[in-house]
């Protein structure tokens, strides 16, 4: 699942206008996140970015497929891929990359998961 480093260098200035984006080398390919949350991931030199029900619709209207980590298994995971079109475009990546921003987001607050409660954002004693 590597890709070339130049390819992530490619992804990371591409995503510049977005935050700060942190690459962290994970099961052979590489997570990015943006206020630390976990929203794109890079393997075999594409990009996939996290999807919800939500969000997902859009990203299959474009084209997109679903990440699958293994070849020989089917099992497909809440990643889609980004089109070329999109990836050389800079402001429309950076687009794309909110709403996973946003997905990620969601799911740290367990927003749409069933028997997940949102955190209050405050501790209590």
């Amino acid at each position: 699942m590597t890709s070339a480093a130049g390819f992530e260098t490619f992804v990371i200035d591409q995503l510049s206008g977005l935050g700060e984006v942190v690459p962290r080398r994970m099961f052979g390919g590489v997570g990015l996140y943006c206020d630390g949350l976990f929203f794109a991931l890079i393997a075999r030199d594409e990009l996939y970015l996290k999807v919800d029900d939500e969000t997902r619709p859009f990203f299959e209207a474009a084209g997109s497929t679903a990440f699958h980590p293994y070849d020989d298994r089917p099992a497909t995971m809440r990643y889609y891929s980004v089109p070329i079109a999109v990836l050389e475009s800079a402001p429309e990546l950076v687009g794309w990359a909110r709403r996973a921003v946003g997905v990620a987001s969601r799911a740290a607050d367990g927003i749409g998961r069933p028997g997940k409660r949102p955190r209050s954002g405050g501790r209590q004693a």
